[in-house]
């Protein structure tokens, strides 16, 4: 059974529409006038206990509001939605004790009290067993490094401290799913790669579902096996990183160094995007030419000494799709 369903989730707001002036203002005092604007529409999906999910799509398209139902802070139009097998709306108390949520810009430490001081208040709000407890913060603090800055206010620590303590927090008491908005929002190369390595290892050893939304490629890229794409409020995509990345980034370039000036290539199918002395840059599509028949090509009219493909990265193949540059076929995508 899904830890997370939903079937025709649709979210409208009701917004009123305001005319100009003061005639314009009385009569929408007297006589209002309303244009509903539909969020989310129609948004059916299901995700397994212990998924890594990555729920993602432009600004405005509808991702804040499907977690806020999700978390029971907002309730559908209409469509149904579980979440633990409960209706997050109407069981939002219980719910809560089995969900953890972070923020990258927002904090649910106090400001002025060290962090282990905010572990133990979270340890009474959620009544965790001191058992539970204890073990849980003796592997985060392995994992997160949490022993340098434990006795810390919170005000004093840096944006990475603090995002690793958030994300302690938000897993003390053992939810079953927690949800991630920007975790690594600021963060450098080494912070990002510490929490996610550690949440890789939390999925691993808990089972927890995990669901991200970002707008980093490299967090969905590292620690999602799977991918939900939402735009106007409607999912357009719905499968593995793996199948996204193999059916629409075709895509490839070649970077080739020969032993004497580079001559113009003039290949069906093969791009040139930049030609400087004794190096070449080509883009090709896997579907029109095998990269091994191109460089056999190539090796022919002149002695290479170096050369690289590159593959596809998701940022790019998201970004086209956001564009509108590349057009996600239902069929494939498991939008009905």
């Amino acid at each position: 059974m899904a830890i997370i369903e939903t079937e025709a989730l649709t979210k409208e707001y009701r917004l009123n529409v305001r005319a100009k002036g003061i005639f314009g203002a009385v009569k929408s005092l007297l006589i209002p006038e309303y244009r509903y604007v539909r969020a989310v529409d129609g948004i059916d999906f299901a995700i397994e206990k212990g998924e890594t999910v990555g729920f993602i799509g432009p600004n405005g398209a509808g991702k804040s509001t499907t977690v806020k139902m999700l978390t029971g802070i907002l309730m559908p139009t209409s469509g149904r939605i579980e979440v633990c097998g409960m209706n997050p709306a109407k069981d939002r108390k219980r719910i809560a004790a089995r969900m953890g949520v972070v923020f990258g810009q927002k904090t649910q430490l106090w400001w002025d009290l060290p962090v282990g001081d905010t572990y133990e208040l979270l340890r009474h709000i959620y009544r965790i067993p001191k058992a539970v407890y204890d073990r849980n913060l003796e592997m985060f603090g392995d994992l997160l490094g949490l022993q340098e800055f434990i006795r810390t206010p919170v005000r004093q620590l840096s944006l990475g401290q603090k995002m690793r303590a958030d994300i302690a927090a938000a897993l003390l008491h053992d939810p079953e799913i927690i949800f991630f908005d920007e975790p690594t929002i600021g963060l450098d190369v080494v912070a990002k790669e510490k929490i996610r390595e550690f949440l890789r290892s939390v999925n691993r050893e808990k089972n927890t579902t995990m669901l991200f939304t970002t707008h980093d490629m490299d967090d969905l890229e590292q620690t999602c096996k799977r991918l939900i794409i939402i735009d106007h409020g409607s999912k357009v995509y719905d499968g593995t990183m793996e199948a996204i990345k193999s059916r629409y980034g075709k895509d490839r370039f070649l970077a080739v160094e020969f032993a004497e000036k580079a001559e113009p290539v003039y290949i069906p199918g093969v791009e040139t995007v930049e030609r400087e002395g004794s190096k070449l840059r080509l883009r090709f599509s896997k579907d029109d030419i095998p990269v091994s028949q191109l460089i056999a090509r190539l090796s022919q009219t002149q002695a290479i000494v170096d050369l690289t493909v590159q593959e596809p990265d998701i940022e790019s193949i998201i970004r086209e799709i956001y564009l509108g540059g590349i057009r996600v076929e239902p069929s494939l995508s498991g939008v009905s």
